[in-house]
């Protein structure tokens, strides 16, 4: 297995991270538009896809929302805006993280391996309960899938890993650095912000009302927790 995939269309930049990660151990392969990221996941298996916000052949936000369709392989994306609204954009499109250039080599090598050790352990670990049910939902973790009136419910990875966690341990309140830590794998690095987007985008798919939330409800001041009635 390759850890790293590369789509990126700057060469040099390219390059250069691929540099990095591989001064620290990490092996990557480099591609220039989305179309030889999509061919190269479909014949290799990743820990990590570092994806640039600008390709030549589409969106960066479009790619990332089409890759968690198909895969839960955590997504780093590049780019050189960094305002809040391209972040929380980001997150919104699967994203699992975001760093802006020109970015710093240490944060770089730090997020990386952040989330591919969160992705090793996820797959590494072993939950007893497979499948969780409240009222009219369900959420199956080996099929990683979640169904409202036995209808499904598409997810990206970080949405469904996000419920399956606060729905496995029901009324019991997490801050957003508690659960970026957890579900990203991050503590002092990276944006805990993606948090409450993956909140509200999961209210909208799975509560009656998102608005007036009956399964995750937000504790003022503190967090969120899921309410198993």
């Amino acid at each position: 297995m390759t850890d790293i995939l590369i789509i990126e269309d700057e060469k040099h930049i390219a390059e250069l991270e691929r540099d990095y990660l591989e001064m620290s151990g990490f092996t990557c392969d480099l591609v220039g538009t989305a179309a030889a990221g999509f061919n190269n996941l479909r014949e290799k298996a990743y820990k990590l896809i570092i994806l640039d916000l600008m390709l030549p052949d589409g969106n960066g936000l479009d790619v990332s929302k089409e890759i968690t369709e198909l895969t839960d392989i955590p997504i780093l994306m590049v780019t050189a805006k960094g305002d809040d609204i391209e972040k929380l954009t980001g997150f919104s499109h699967g994203a699992a993280d975001y760093i802006v250039k020109p970015f710093n080599p240490n944060e770089l090598i730090a997020r990386v391996r952040a989330h591919i050790s969160r992705y090793e352990r996820i797959k590494k670990s072993s939950i007893e309960t497979d499948e969780l049910v409240f009222g009219n939902v369900t959420v199956d973790r080996d099929s990683r899938i979640v169904t409202v009136n036995n209808q499904i419910v598409s997810m990206t990875a970080k949405e469904f890993d996000l419920l399956y966690f606060l729905s496995a341990n029901p009324n019991r309140v997490y801050t957003k650095e508690d659960l970026f830590e957890k579900i990203w794998g991050l503590d002092a690095v990276g944006d805990n912000t993606t948090v409450t987007v993956h909140i509200r985008k999961i209210r909208e798919k799975i509560e009656r009302n998102p608005s007036s939330p009956k399964w995750i409800q937000t504790v003022w001041g503190v967090g969120y927790k899921f309410t198993k009635v």
